[in-house]
């Protein structure tokens, strides 16, 4: 009566949390600004990530993960406390219980970063789960069968790669190349191409609105603002779909050598299952267009996009809370 499951999908650009019983409840920016004076926290994801570049000197948005993992622990572990209390409010709990995702080629530092991290924003009993192996669940593959089913999640910080059988990791490929690198891919090109300056905002925008994997019909261009590097005056350039492809192009293929590193370490039993199942793509990079497209050029393997890849891996840990009874079944188990 008095206890609380929650289930956390701790990633670099944003953090997403579920209740047992209740599903997905928050997604939120992991993005924690912070007043440098007297170090205290003034706001906390989408206030904060509205914040960045936008801020006086005396206040800093700060991403605290940095490539799936902790870069910075007491910012961390303030920006959990927000989530847990924000997803506990109007409730009297006397025991919380955390479920929260790694990256699959986490260090055991690492991993014990996250884990002191959710300690010490007030869970009393806090289990870790390899994110793809939740992303896995929660896009429904078959992870208890004795066939094999392959996902690739591609989220902020780091892209994971596995193979998935009898509810374990047959093997797996952990790349801190995904959304971030894209973004920073942009703006290196843009100020070589054009010799303007623009921001982390303005670089997501461009590739939600006109960026993608592989050509398509009725490609546009997108007017954007920034500083010219010259003069340092304010300035407008016009960028095309292709220009940001050519940017994108070196992580995305970054991403394409790990799916093939996996697929080359796979038994051959598996290996014919997943080229009847195909390649299954969670998280927020599946969602580039022509992503798909792409890895099935360079594959020749079917790729399926998950109905809803953003929420696939918090949806895993929501199915972990369900079935308490099968833990032990279905998950590659840390506990300290």
């Amino acid at each position: 009566m008095f206890s609380r499951d929650i289930g956390i999908d701790l990633g670099t650009a944003n953090t997403l949390l579920c209740v047992k019983g209740k599903g997905v409840i928050m997604r939120e920016p992991s993005v924690v600004a912070v007043d440098v004076r007297n170090k205290s926290v003034r706001s906390v994801g989408t206030a904060a990530k509205e914040m960045i570049g936008r801020t006086p000197g005396s206040i800093v948005a700060v991403r605290p993960l940095k490539d799936g993992v902790i870069a910075n622990f007491e910012v961390t572990a303030t920006m959990l406390k927000r989530f847990i209390r924000e997803a506990l409010k109007g409730s009297f709990v006397s025991k919380v219980r955390v479920v929260i995702c790694v990256p699959s080629g986490v260090t055991e530092v690492e991993a014990r970063a996250v884990y002191d991290a959710a300690r010490h924003a007030g869970a009393s009993e806090v289990d870790l789960i390899e994110e793809p192996m939740a992303a896995a669940l929660g896009a429904g593959l078959p992870v208890g069968d004795a066939s094999g089913s392959m996902v690739v999640d591609i989220g902020g910080g780091t892209s994971e790669v596995a193979i998935v059988a009898l509810g374990d990791i047959v093997t797996s490929q952990s790349v801190r190349t995904a959304g971030d690198n894209l973004d920073e891919s942009i703006i290196n090109y843009i100020r070589r191409k054009h010799s303007l300056l623009i921001g982390e905002r303005t670089a997501e925008e461009i590739k939600i609105a006109i960026g993608s994997a592989y050509p398509y019909e009725d490609e546009g261009s997108m007017e954007i603002k920034g500083r010219n590097l010259i003069d340092g005056l304010p300035k407008n350039v016009t960028v095309t779909a292709e220009e940001v492809r050519d940017a994108m192009s070196e992580s995305l293929h970054k991403i394409i050598d790990a799916i093939r590193l996996t697929l080359e370490k796979t038994p051959p039993e598996l290996a014919a299952d997943i080229i009847d199942r195909g390649i299954t793509l969670t998280g927020g990079g599946a969602l580039l267009r022509g992503i798909d497209v792409l890895i099935n050029e360079e594959t020749g393997i079917p790729v399926n996009v998950a109905d809803n890849p953003l929420d696939c891996v918090v949806e895993g840990t929501a199915k972990r809370l369900e079935n308490n009874m099968s833990f032990d079944t279905y998950y590659k188990k840390r506990r300290y």
